[in-house]
């Protein structure tokens, strides 16, 4: 999403690698796991800003707002202007970009990526809010269903621009999760839904529970949301503030127990709905700041518009959590990939 749309709104090769080296920090900085320390529970090995203001085959490379693990170990990386990069998983160089458009051929305003087992791409569009089952090649395969009180108004309650932003498989693929960026109307200010799906005959997904989020504070949306081994969630809060600079903090989230709303018309005033439990790991401001420039005001320079986040792998008991900011090919903001060790309490 454009961030700052709606706050404005509402109130190759060596020379890659060298690239890739310059932009990410100090060159010790992934040995010292204490001074990289954000939290308890989360470190941040490096950044990159490698891929900032470039292009790949004549497309702009940027805009991103979510990642994904290809079945190939690349990184699938979308784009809000309907497109999909795959990157290499060590360089982050683009190997490939395929276009994206909607039944009519128009452009996607393209928020939430999930791979699914067979390779083809989930991805959601905001814009309505929608998701898409995509080939390899861009196709589109099939449209899920969505809520009618999730469309954007009037068909529905939802507000423009503020709608699917996260997308994730639960661990076994049988069940779909998308969040929403802010409160549909009715709800509660902070009160977010996340929606969910569950897989039927031919990997099309059916309409099943949905759950309710709350946000730490009103300006705060979530723009990413990834399943963890044991179902459930890190949960990524991001606001702007003018002036000032970004906000996101990263959270940890078990859904097990939380009210199943999809039947509730309005949470507001709805005091035995069960909220999605949460735990904050990590403050991103709190991180060091690894030797990071800011183009605008910030709390920490390391900050950007985070937006897209993938948990890429395992290490000596820490998930491995790469994030992407989203630049909107703003000449004061930065394409920044950050690297954390996430340590996630055992579920119970």
């Amino acid at each position: 999403m454009r961030l700052r749309t709606v706050l404005a709104t509402a109130t190759a090769g060596l020379a890659a690698a060298t690239c890739l080296t310059a932009a990410a920090g100090p060159a010790n900085a992934s040995n010292s796991r204490t001074s990289n320390a954000c939290s308890s529970s989360v470190s941040i090995d490096r950044f990159s800003d490698a891929l900032d203001k470039t292009t790949y085959d004549g497309t702009f490379v940027g805009n991103f707002s979510a990642l994904a693990v290809d079945k190939d170990g690349s990184i699938a990386a979308l784009e809000d202007r309907s497109s999909l990069f795959n990157l290499n998983a060590k360089t982050l160089q683009p190997k490939r970009v395929v276009p994206l458009a909607d039944e009519n051929g128009a452009a996607l305003d393209s928020e939430g990526l999930a791979i699914d087992r067979d390779g083809t791409r989930l991805i959601t569009s905001e814009t309505e809010p929608s998701i898409r089952r995509y080939s390899r090649d861009g196709k589109i395969l099939d449209r899920l269903p969505v809520p009618s009180s999730l469309l954007v108004a009037p068909a529905g309650r939802a507000v423009s621009n503020q709608t699917f932003e996260g997308l994730t498989l639960l661990p076994g693929g049988h069940t779909l999760l998308a969040s929403m960026e802010y409160p549909i109307a009715g709800d509660t200010s902070g009160d977010v839904r996340f929606q969910t799906w569950t897989r039927t005959k031919g990997d099309h997904f059916k309409l099943a529970a949905q759950y309710a989020y709350k946000t730490d504070a009103a300006f705060l949306g979530v723009p990413e949301v990834q399943a963890l081994p044991d179902g459930r969630l890190l949960v990524l809060e991001r606001g702007f503030t003018s002036g000032v600079g970004n906000t996101v903090r990263l959270y940890l989230a078990d859904p097990r127990h939380a009210t199943d709303t999809s039947k509730i018309d309005t949470l507001t005033g709805q005091p035995g709905v069960r909220l999605i439990k949460k735990t904050l790991l990590a403050d991103i401001a709190d991180c060091p700041s690894l030797g990071a420039t800011a183009k605008q005001p910030q709390p920490n320079p390391l900050l950007d518009n985070i937006e897209g986040m993938v948990i890429t792998g395992r290490d000596k008991g820490a998930y491995k959590v790469l994030l992407v900011s989203d630049d909107n090919q703003n000449a004061v903001q930065t394409t920044r990939f950050y690297y954390l060790r996430v340590r996630a309490t055992p579920a119970y």
